[in-house]
């Protein structure tokens, strides 16, 4: 009799999770983008934002909380209810560099937050002013070796990725420029096409439209080849031999988030990444879309945060 009891329980335990999960979502769902409009990750998050509005027939409304290298977005996220209501588009810097590049944060990215899916991947762009005198990649290097800190990059931000990207180009170059953070790729890049700042390295989601209009030059992007987008511009490792770095953006959710809950938002992230005109939209902007499970989305985030140990600690990218 007790065990037809306890059969009854879990039955019910079981049809109940699995109502939920139907049921998800009955209202809209608050997306935090932890950097200002107008850069990647705002750009991929309102695409599949759209797609998944709708799948499910309820909006999903993009937060913008830009600051702190992503940390401020990345806190909310963290301390919101887990009911998969709030869902974080990290990048990858955010996760996987962040807790060795920041003395102190205000969450723990490894406990606080569950990966979901990796949205998607591409490469940055190392862009100047049109009326920059540097005309190539190469004359760019030579020129930052004859006046050392004389010229300034713009980031998204201390430790976003856009950041790294330049760190680990100007790493590989051998060359000093200065750093000139901002709260988002699209600050940094509006302040490029007004002649502030001499380089930035975005996102090429973010970049690529100032490219195309002419706005921008492209000396390189850093994938090891070149991207069909630009075709005309070369890859970093046409000058810099071996030189790669790729970005990624990806949902993740409170830690406590049930599980029926992030499986429905892996499945129905993985079929808006699937649709024609996502994918259609994500190649003219040089992203390639992801939707990995939820497990092996979680590896490779461990994985790209051991070697971010490793590149903090040789390059001291240490901030307080």
């Amino acid at each position: 009799m007790k065990s037809l009891k306890w059969l009854l329980l879990i039955g019910a335990l079981i049809s109940a999770e699995f109502a939920s999960a139907q049921a998800y979502p009955a209202h809209p769902v608050r997306v935090i983008v932890p950097f200002s409009p107008g850069g990647a990750t705002d750009i991929v998050t309102r695409l599949v934002a759209q797609k998944l509005t709708e799948i499910w027939g309820q909006t999903v409304v993009v937060d913008n909380r830009a600051g702190a290298g992503g940390n401020i977005g990345g806190d909310i996220a963290a301390k919101s209810t887990s009911d998969g209501y709030t869902l974080f588009m990290t990048s990858g810097s955010i996760v996987a560099a962040n807790p060795y590049i920041f003395r102190t944060m205000p969450f723990n990215p490894e406990k606080d937050l569950v990966a979901v899916t990796n949205v998607a991947s591409g490469p940055q762009a190392i862009v100047v002013h049109p009326s920059f005198p540097a005309k190539t990649l190469k004359d760019f290097i030579a020129a930052a070796k004859a006046k050392p800190k004389g010229y300034t990059y713009g980031s998204a931000g201390v430790a976003t990725q856009t950041h790294l990207a330049a760190e680990n180009f100007l790493y590989t170059a051998g060359i000093e420029v200065v750093h000139v953070p901002y709260k988002g790729e699209a600050p940094a890049l509006t302040d490029l096409v007004g002649g502030q700042i001499n380089m930035v390295t975005p996102n090429l989601a973010a970049a690529i439209g100032f490219v195309q209009q002419g706005k921008l030059r492209a000396l390189a992007v850093t994938s090891k080849e070149r991207v069909q987008q630009l075709p005309d511009v070369p890859a970093a490792a046409e000058t810099l031999p071996g030189f790669e770095n790729i970005g990624w953006f990806g949902f993740m959710v409170p830690a406590g988030t049930p599980k029926n809950i992030i499986s429905k938002l892996y499945q129905d992230t993985a079929r808006a990444l699937n649709a024609p005109d996502i994918r259609t939209r994500f190649a003219q902007i040089g992203m390639v879309p992801v939707g990995n499970e939820p497990d092996v989305f979680a590896r490779a985030i461990k994985e790209e945060s051991v070697r971010w140990a490793k590149i903090v600690r040789e390059r001291k990218l240490q901030v307080e």
